[in-house]
């Protein structure tokens, strides 16, 4: 990451137009993907906010795409709708979003724990269409 920084040709001006450019795409995507998952418009929006911060901070490679996909919105929408069930049957509002940030978390961690342990050379084993 440290590499990238000081080996830098990139324009400022450009950056900082591509990036903002990004973002603004990146609006009505996440207010979509909030509806699709169950979520409010916010939590979408703050979700994409936290991504583009994190990805920004712990680098990436140039022209990777960090955003939001259909098919996470649609396992999100599973997990959100069965901690809403659970919570209106002990009388708790709101309980879907507490268990999304749960399984967010485990995701994370989970994510971490394959880069420590470098498991990251066994995905030439997943074929190309996955």
């Amino acid at each position: 990451m440290f590499d990238l920084i000081r080996k830098r040709n990139g324009n400022w001006k450009d950056d900082t137009l591509s990036g903002l450019t990004v973002a603004l795409a990146l609006v009505p995507e996440a207010i979509a993907f909030s509806f699709i998952a169950g979520v409010g418009p916010l939590v979408g929006l703050w979700a994409a906010v936290f991504m583009g911060l994190i990805t920004s901070a712990f680098g990436g490679r140039p022209g990777m795409i960090s955003g939001s996909t259909g098919a996470i919105a649609i396992v999100v929408a599973v997990v959100v709708r069965v901690g809403n069930e659970h919570g209106m049957a002990i009388g708790v509002q709101d309980l879907g979003i507490q268990y999304l940030f749960a399984v967010i978390m485990i995701a994370g961690l989970i994510q971490v724990l394959f880069g420590v342990l470098r498991l990251g050379r066994f995905i030439r084993l997943v074929p190309h269409p996955v």
